[in-house]
């Protein structure tokens, strides 16, 4: 059984590995123009040696903006968490060790762990900690279209500005309708599933759908505001991590640059491919840096070395606390056994 269930895990992998390959080939080796990509020289062994610290004193710049980053957002969710009665502590080490379990396995698998094995821990059930993944998303993607859609400029073509303006509307009016309607849906939405009693699935989908809109709006406007603007201060330490990578590095673009960056990097996670993004992460970064003044060479390994970065750092850190977690409750069982436990469906 495990071994079926392993290989089904392989084939469902597979075409993100692919995808990753691509990205990564495309972003580092010399290749022909592709449809309407253009050609690329690659880069040599002698420039990636040639990546040096030229100004060492923006290193305090990197580590601050990320802890603060991933601070805030284990704050942000303690707030989304807060009617359940979930205490800071108990939020920030489920969120980092999902962040770090989605750096490191297939499928998202640390959201899903969010939502399914720490329910018992947050002292709640999943379909509200699943409305809060949603919300935590619907914030980031709004905010990331946003800036995408201010600092894209010549970089996107009429076809990509008229995606990230339909793109926008329909987070903001998604967002809109989960921070500010949800108590306003619920009789409706309570109304219409007690007509359809009789059906045990309905019924079932019913009960996720409710509890997720109360505790939605149990968040109230004070909140929701409190969200917004937190989300907006994360994006800007995000945003200021890569400030202060390109001033580390030395390397030459305009002030729009790092934003677009920051911007249509995290979008990139939205693409099918390996565990962390790796690629397509890559090849954002690349892309949105070279119309801004950074050398081709330049700007892939600025990304290839930021990626680390925050892989390392993140994985790190969220690795680091769930080991001790476990280590505090005495869970001797392999993570890999947990895994294959999760549920499918939401209970």
């Amino acid at each position: 059984m495990m071994q079926a269930s392993n290989s089904r895990t392989l084939l469902k992998t597979l075409p993100g590995l692919v995808i990753s390959a691509f990205f990564l080939w495309y972003t580092f080796f010399p290749h022909p123009a592709i449809w309407r990509l253009p050609t690329s020289q690659g880069i040599s062994f002698a420039q990636i040696l040639a990546l040096r610290l030229a100004h060492p004193a923006w290193l305090i710049g990197v580590l601050v903006f990320t802890a603060a980053s991933y601070t805030l957002r284990c704050v942000r969710w303690s707030v989304m968490m807060r009617p359940t009665g979930a205490k800071f502590p108990v939020c920030a080490r489920v969120l980092m060790t999902s962040l770090a379990a989605n750096n490191i396995l297939p499928l998202r698998i640390g959201d899903i762990m969010r939502v399914f094995t720490y329910a018992g821990d947050l002292g709640t059930s999943p379909s509200v900690i699943l409305s809060t993944v949603i919300l935590e998303k619907l914030l980031d993607i709004f905010f990331l279209v946003l800036l995408f859609t201010t600092t894209m400029g010549s970089v996107a073509t009429p076809k990509l500005h008229l995606i990230a303006y339909i793109s926008l509307a329909i987070s903001a009016v998604g967002l809109l309708t989960l921070l500010v309607g949800a108590r306003a849906l619920q009789p409706a939405v309570t109304a219409f599933f007690a007509r359809h009693a009789a059906n045990a699935k309905l019924a079932k989908i019913g009960h996720w759908i409710t509890l997720a809109l109360d505790a939605l709006a149990r968040l109230g406007i004070a909140s929701s505001l409190l969200l917004l603007l937190q989300t907006a201060v994360v994006w800007a330490c995000e945003g200021f991590i890569y400030v202060s990578a390109l001033n580390l590095l030395g390397i030459p673009t305009d002030r729009i640059a790092p934003w677009l960056a920051v911007s249509l990097a995290n979008l990139s996670y939205l693409i099918p491919s390996s565990p962390g993004a790796l690629g397509p992460f890559e090849l954002a970064i690349k892309t949105s840096l070279i119309p801004h003044g950074a050398p081709a060479a330049q700007a892939a390994l600025f990304g290839l070395a930021l990626h680390a970065w925050l892989l390392v750092s993140v994985t790190g850190a969220g690795g680091i606390i769930f080991l001790l977690h476990r280590f505090k409750v005495h869970n001797h069982k392999p993570l890999l056994t947990e895994i294959e436990t999760l549920p499918t469906e939401l209970p």
